[in-house]
């Protein structure tokens, strides 16, 4: 996967692309990462990149000229046709779902803009997708972006440790994840399940299935929308619901 991100502030992706999974995945030629100030492709010789909104109103608003320009030299560049991502508080809201999508693609091009806002004209005729990580402002685009490429990349085959880690996070499979525990046992006083420590492998996916359940139903219940339950999932919450209102 090739991942191209146009930002004014090319220099804050440095630590997120050279650490942890990232750099692993770089490392094992997985992904390749490239920071591109498109401040580089603005007009003019003083490279102004934004101006004021037209009918008045606070804020700048980032112009077309440079963010189509630069998409255009990268997309020469491209062997395949990219994703070209806004990110936007106006955006999808960003799941687990659009990360899966998202990973079966050979290239991204992130936008990540500051200031007011973008020139519409950018929204409605050059990305493919807007992406918001939350209902709430940043400074600008990067941080989101930083945020979707991770976990977009640690989806990609061969990236984590063991490919059944990301099957079995948070939201993959529907539903929250189920508790983890390791060494030691007994940390003061403090003991691990014992159906985890019996080696029936049976009884402890049924017990992390069962876990994974209640804690969704404790925490996010609203997930339960998009995830058809089966009789005895609905009497296990049933019962849950008795044991709270007793």
């Amino acid at each position: 996967m090739k991942i191209d991100v146009l930002t004014l502030f090319p220099e804050m992706f440095q630590g997120v692309f050279s650490s942890s999974i990232m750099k692993k995945a770089t490392d094992k030629e997985k992904v390749s990462f490239r920071a591109v100030n498109f401040r580089d492709y603005a007009d003019g010789k003083h490279k102004v990149v934004d101006d004021y909104p037209y009918g008045g109103g606070a804020g700048m608003v980032l112009k077309p000229q440079p963010l189509f320009d630069a998409v255009e030299v990268l997309k020469k560049e491209a062997e395949t046709a990219p994703r070209i991502i806004l990110m936007c508080p106006q955006g999808e809201r960003y799941t687990q779902k659009k990360a899966e999508e998202l990973a079966g693609e050979e290239h991204l091009i992130f936008l990540c803009g500051h200031y007011e806002g973008y020139d519409e004209r950018v929204r409605i005729h050059l990305v493919t997708d807007e992406i918001s990580i939350g209902d709430y402002v940043l400074t600008g685009g990067e941080l989101g972006a930083m945020v979707v490429a991770d976990s977009v990349v640690r989806l990609l085959p061969g990236v984590l440790g063991n490919d059944d880690s990301a099957v079995q996070d948070s939201f993959s499979s529907g539903l929250l994840e189920h508790p983890h525990y390791t060494r030691p046992a007994n940390f003061r006083g403090m003991k691990v399940p014992d159906i985890l420590t019996s080696g029936n492998h049976r009884h402890i996916d049924e017990w992390r299935r069962e876990q994974s359940l209640k804690r969704t139903w404790e925490r996010r219940p609203d997930l339960f929308d998009h995830h058809p339950l089966t009789e005895k999932e609905k009497q296990l919450i049933d019962s849950w619901q008795a044991k709270k209102t007793t």
